[in-house]
């Protein structure tokens, strides 16, 4: 198993396939872009299987999501979730996308093997959409999503981080969107990992801000559905199922103000495939140079293992002397 010091146990595998994306949302990336990863440090499509192979039946992961940058723009994503989908036993398999291209690509990602997905989307307007991306593409996205539900990529969620001042607003009115076609919504708190270390918390819109806009609109009961590690603390609204049927909820992922990180169930592959035992790590581990110099699968669990047993017992915002990790959540994977 992936066992760290305070007995917590890494189930959940989240892989970046790339940390390129196409779109410049504005509380990740700057509007030039960054300067992208060589392409001879990035793991090839064999290596990502090999790794998630052994994190599956060597290291007890249970569910693999693969995520970016914008896991889309890999090539060989198909046949990347086609392998991870053959492994015995077989993980949940989910990705992590701002769904642009996802219209075209549903129905092959789901016959792979791909089980669900969550698409990032902060507002319905196209001009608050385009000035939040810097790119023009709400109808993509949307398409995307809907596309996705008709090709059984179920249950689909959304992601969306309200932003003080540009579109908190819209708290609601993305409910009601979720709520009318059966997705499930999550808002995110903001969260310092963005490329230009500009976030301040004074500007972050809060868990609380988030569900007292909503109670304005909705009446929310608390989901009695255990949480177990799910980041994300659920409210059902009265009055509204979901896509299968069962009683609609909407999420708050409170990473700053309420930290779930005593449940944390986590671990992520990077693209250049570095281990890293928290979102909000200093330090990572490289795996890549050993699976290139010809290392065993063992010696690779090993390493694997060895890195995560001194993960910190919380990611330390509040500390006073918090710094941000090096790279952007571009470069981390979400």
């Amino acid at each position: 198993m992936l066992l760290d010091r305070t007995g917590r146990v890494a189930r959940d595998l989240r892989v970046s396939l790339t940390d390129r994306c196409n779109l410049r949302c504005a509380y990740c990336l700057p509007a030039e872009g960054t300067a992208w990863l060589p392409a001879p440090t990035l793991l090839t499509d064999a290596e990502v299987g090999r790794l998630v192979r052994v994190a599956v039946t060597r290291l007890g992961v249970t569910g693999v999501r693969f995520t970016g940058g914008e896991p889309l723009l890999r090539p060989g994503l198909v046949d990347i979730v086609a392998a991870a989908a053959a492994l015995t036993p077989r993980p949940r398999l989910s990705l992590t996308t701002n769904a642009l291209g996802l219209a075209a690509r549903a129905a092959d990602l789901r016959a792979a093997g791909l089980d669900r997905v969550n698409v990032s989307l902060d507002t319905l307007d196209p001009d608050r959409f385009a000035a939040l991306t810097r790119r023009r593409r709400l109808d993509d996205t949307l398409a995307g999503l809907a596309a996705a539900a008709a090709a059984g990529l179920a249950p689909v969620k959304i992601n969306s981080v309200l932003l003080r001042g540009v579109n908190e607003d819209e708290a609601p009115a993305l409910l009601r969107f979720a709520l009318d076609h059966g997705y499930h919504l999550r808002f995110i708190e903001q969260m310092p990992l963005d490329a230009g270390h500009t976030w301040r918390r004074a500007q972050m819109v809060t868990a609380d801000e988030i569900l007292d806009r909503l109670r304005a609109h909705v009446p929310l009961v608390p989901d009695p559905a255990a949480r177990g590690a799910a980041p994300a603390e659920r409210w059902q609204v009265p009055g509204y199922r979901d896509a299968a049927g069962a009683p609609a909820t909407v999420g708050v992922i409170g990473s700053v103000t309420r930290p779930f990180c005593a449940a944390c169930d986590r671990t992520r592959l990077t693209a250049d495939g570095q281990v890293r035992s928290c979102l909000f790590a200093r330090t990572e581990t490289d795996l890549r140079g050993p699976l290139r110099a010809g290392a065993d699968d063992e010696a690779l669990a090993a390493a694997w293992r060895a890195a995560m047993w001194p993960k910190a017992p919380g990611h330390g915002i509040d500390d006073a002397g918090f710094a941000p990790p090096d790279r952007p959540m571009s470069a981390i994977g979400g």
